[in-house]
């Protein structure tokens, strides 16, 4: 079962349902939000899936005119925005060290670089056997829930920013119960949107190139990921592809399995606070950046995988961000 969120040209939302033919969405009865859904099965203890198969009705809608309107949403929001954490996991792919090692190669030859070395730690200790912890991933805090930007909308690139670089990545999604269990609604492909340049300055400017916008979506995969998972990502320009490449995700193509990854960002008890919701980007192995493209406002990223519906699309815009000030009190 995959789901969306969409506004109504009514400007009221619905949950719907994406049809086995991926042409039409089916609303969702009783419920405007994946949030309120979600909360209602952890309540009545069944799954996402049954009671939202329950709740479905007659009332079909085309889902071309919904995406071509931009009236289509992220397929998962908290109803106050400060209460979605959006955060991730890097070097987590096999081959994901190299384009991370090319930005940060270690003046010495033959001494491994920090994301060489974290990137093995994963490869060897990644993996435990059930019930057991594994090695800890590099982990990054993106910003919450104000910064995602819903599919075909523009991501905004900031003025200060030196650069605009997709990722292409399996995100999951999770609502905190009352009680403070994590429960993973499911999984959506994601462009973690990422300052490059900066980053490649200086390892420590990686948590300030993090600090960007994002989009996932546009559908919830509910359930369990594909261990194998086959993607696209292009960059189209002038409608034109100007650059395209197939990424690999699911824990067949992963150093590190879910279970250790999701062990490691809700064990602090500030990640399992009642009632937040979660958006966890899993990591990549595939950036345009490091084929030595660099975007320009007006491209569009595509980021496409078979098991997900429709490609995740934004087009990518400048965005003027005024200087703060401080004001003394």
């Amino acid at each position: 079962m995959r789901l969306v969120q969409f506004i109504e040209g009514d400007g009221r939302r619905w949950v719907g349902v994406v049809s086995e033919d991926g042409a039409s969405l089916n609303l969702v009865r009783g419920t405007d939000s994946v949030y309120a859904l979600a909360r209602a099965a952890i309540a009545s203890g069944r799954s996402l899936s049954a009671l939202a198969a329950e709740r479905q009705g007659d009332t079909r809608v085309d889902y071309q005119a919904v995406l071509g309107d931009r009236r289509i949403l992220p397929p998962l929001d908290h109803p106050d925005p400060a209460r979605c954490m959006i955060a991730g996991t890097g070097l987590t792919h096999l081959g994901s060290a190299d384009a991370r090692d090319r930005m940060h190669q270690a003046e010495h030859e033959g001494e491994l670089t920090d994301s060489m070395k974290m990137f093995r730690w994963g490869v060897e200790g990644g993996r435990p056997a059930p019930g057991e912890v594994g090695v800890q991933p590099e982990w990054f805090y993106k910003g919450d829930g104000s910064m995602v930007v819903a599919p075909e909308r523009p991501l905004p690139c900031p003025a200060y920013a030196e650069d605009a670089g997709e990722e292409p990545e399996l995100v999951g999604l999770y609502v905190i119960a009352d009680d403070g269990t994590p429960c993973r609604l499911g999984f959506a492909l994601g462009n973690e949107f990422s300052d490059h340049v900066m980053e490649r300055r200086n390892y420590l400017y990686l948590a300030h190139s993090k600090l960007r916008a994002c989009s996932f979506g546009p559908e919830l995969l509910v359930g369990e990921a594909p261990a194998d998972i086959r993607g696209t990502s292009r960059i189209w320009r002038n409608n034109e592809v100007i650059w395209e490449r197939p990424f690999l995700s699911g824990e067949a193509h992963m150093s590190h399995t879910l279970a250790n990854l999701e062990y490691h960002h809700f064990k602090y008890p500030q990640h399992r606070r009642p009632r937040d919701v979660h958006v966890h980007f899993f990591g990549t192995a595939t950036l345009s950046f490091s084929d030595g493209v660099r975007t320009q406002p007006g491209d569009v990223f595509e980021i496409g995988a078979e098991g997900f519906g429709r490609p995740l699309r934004n087009p990518l815009a400048q965005s003027a961000v005024p200087v703060p000030s401080v004001r003394p009190l």
